[in-house]
């Protein structure tokens, strides 16, 4: 009998304020306990991987010593063919836990192709609960919570970028459909004076930053005031830091 592929939250980050509680903080006791169960693990990088087991067996005794657990990649440079080995331990009944870097696995994250194929393959799929950066941002935004689209990240290219969001800005006002956005964190200042530029000057415009976390940051306001607060440099505090980008055309 084939194993469950478990889908493990992690947290979205942390600081050394944070670290003595932070799973009890974030991540629920059951799901604690379900990973700390498991010998077999499917993660986006393995030194990480360890340290967030580390830090669970703080709480609660992990199945196996560290070093005997086994613990593959995959990430973005993991080749299509490379899937089915990955489903092994599966296939041979062991249970198996898909963890992301930060947050629900499968979500704008590689994860997502295996859970894929464990379908195919009439794998068992769980998933566990835990924080998403998503659907936290969009929680605190105030936008529109009935009608929403992930579309993560936009073209580097400036014009090719700003012609985006004015598609997304008119699909927006179309369908009253909330727009959320992710970019590589030493962009974010690029992407904010893009939406603040690009959308109309009423369209309201949230930046969700370090969800979760001690500096944690979130505001929405109208483009308008976005350009009033770049224009007197009174940027948000998020260089380098994870956030994600809503905005919804006010009609």
């Amino acid at each position: 009998m084939a194993g469950i592929l478990y889908l493990i939250p992690n947290t979205l980050g942390q600081t050394e304020a944070q670290q003595e509680n932070l799973l009890a903080q974030i991540i629920p006791d059951t799901v604690q306990k379900m990973t700390a169960q498991l010998s077999h693990f499917v993660a986006e990088n393995a030194k990480t991987t360890r340290a967030y087991l580390k830090l669970l067996n703080q709480s609660h005794p992990l199945a196996k010593p560290m070093q005997e657990l086994q613990i593959a990649e995959l990430n973005v440079n993991t080749p299509a063919q490379a899937l089915e080995a990955l489903l092994a331990p599966l296939i041979q009944g062991h249970d198996v836990g898909l963890i992301s870097e930060a947050g629900v696995p499968a979500v704008a994250d590689p994860g997502a192709n295996l859970v894929r194929l464990a379908h195919q393959r009439n794998i068992c799929v769980r998933p566990l609960v835990g924080p998403s950066s998503l659907l936290l941002a969009l929680m605190a935004s105030g936008l529109n919570g009935q009608s929403f689209a992930f579309h993560g990240y936009l073209p580097t290219d400036a014009a090719l970028r700003a012609k985006r969001i004015k598609e997304l800005e008119d699909r927006s006002r179309k369908e009253q459909q909330t727009q959320l956005l992710i970019e590589t964190p030493y962009r974010n200042a690029a992407m904010l004076e893009a939406l603040a530029s690009n959308c109309l000057p009423t369209s309201l415009i949230c930046v969700a930053t370090d969800l979760t976390l001690e500096s944690e940051s979130i505001t929405t306001l109208s483009a308008t005031e976005w350009k009033k607060r770049l224009h007197a440099n009174q940027a948000p505090d998020f260089h380098k830091k994870p956030t994600v980008f809503l905005f919804l055309a006010n009609q």
